[in-house]
């Protein structure tokens, strides 16, 4: 009896290790959607942060919102925490920096950037007894887009090449934590390939006009490329661009200084479709969560095409 209870349980303990080891390895990818998105955006953009000014109480709840976002999502840390951290004046600033490491043994060498910053201004101008600027367009909406694109590849293992999610501090204060990690990555020698930056993409623009558009458009041929693998014009030109010297003023631009590469912003934001960029009004119920769900959603096959290419096609042109 003591033999037949004994070999019952061996048997027990193997079917259980046979049942462990056949049990799937790969959840279902969750899908990007208007409720994800908004549940993020309205944490990082509430009262309760303060407006996000780097070197606050209310950046430090954000930093530590994204880092819990990546850990749940299978978003590794790049250095050994999650944070890069930065000093400037009296301050003490942290980028947060997330890799999903390629699936390929060559190319997962070289690394693609998609990031937005996570700082906003703190406080502006009272209205109606409204202090808090939230910067729910400016920019959790950037940082939002970063952080569902990280959620999706992380979970799909689709991108033969690395992709770092990255969100920086100090935008507000003169683009500090872009330039501190591209400096950086620089002394590290890292094999950047391309960088993109989301920078206000909360409300859509005029049904006439294309969906987004990518500062420093003619520099390089990224639009094409990310238009040519959505299978439709996502990423379109606008002319004032230029003329606001926008390639200069947001987190892409350090990248390509630092490391001479196709870095630029993407934004639905064409100071025509939303009147309270810098305005304690930026708050989380004044953006389109379906537009950006479909916005993002449209950059999943854009950016896997691009990612997946079996050579550097995005390159630097003659603006």
């Amino acid at each position: 009896m003591k033999t037949l209870l004994k070999l019952l349980l061996i048997c027990l303990f193997v079917a259980s290790c046979s049942s462990s080891k056949k049990a799937p390895t790969d959840s279902p990818i969750q899908p990007i959607t208007a409720e994800t998105v908004k549940k993020s955006i309205e944490y990082l953009a509430s009262d309760d942060l303060a407006g996000r000014q780097t070197g606050t109480e209310g950046i430090e709840m954000a930093a530590q919102y994204i880092e819990n976002y990546f850990r749940e999502n299978n978003i590794k840390p790049f250095y050994e925490t999650y944070r890069d951290s930065f000093n400037f004046n009296s301050i003490v600033g942290y980028n947060i920096v997330g890799l999903i490491e390629g699936n390929d043994p060559k190319l997962k060498n070289e690394y693609i950037i998609l990031g937005g910053h996570y700082d906003h201004i703190g406080q502006g101008t009272e209205v109606n007894g409204d202090t808090i600027a939230n910067g729910a367009n400016d920019d959790a909406s950037g940082t939002v887009a970063a952080m569902e694109l990280g959620r999706y590849f992380a979970q799909s293992k689709s991108n033969k090449r690395s992709v770092l999610i990255t969100l920086y501090a100090a935008e507000e204060m003169g683009l500090k934590g872009s330039g501190h990690l591209a400096e950086r990555l620089k002394s590290e020698e890292i094999d950047v390939y391309n960088m993109i930056n989301f920078e206000m993409i909360g409300v859509p623009r005029a049904a006439d006009k294309s969906m987004a558009y990518m500062s420093g458009y003619n520099r390089s041929n990224f639009a094409s490329t990310l238009n040519k693998y959505a299978g439709e014009e996502v990423i379109g030109f606008f002319p004032k661009a230029k003329e606001f010297q926008l390639f200069f003023r947001s987190d892409n631009y350090p990248f390509y200084k630092a490391l001479n590469i196709p870095a630029h912003a993407i934004s639905t934001f064409d100071f025509t479709n939303f009147d309270f960029y810098h305005h304690v009004d930026d708050e989380a119920d004044k953006m389109d969560y379906e537009h950006m769900a479909s916005f993002i959603n449209k950059m999943v096959p854009a950016f896997e095409g691009m990612m997946n290419a079996s050579t550097k096609e995005v390159i630097l042109t003659d603006e």
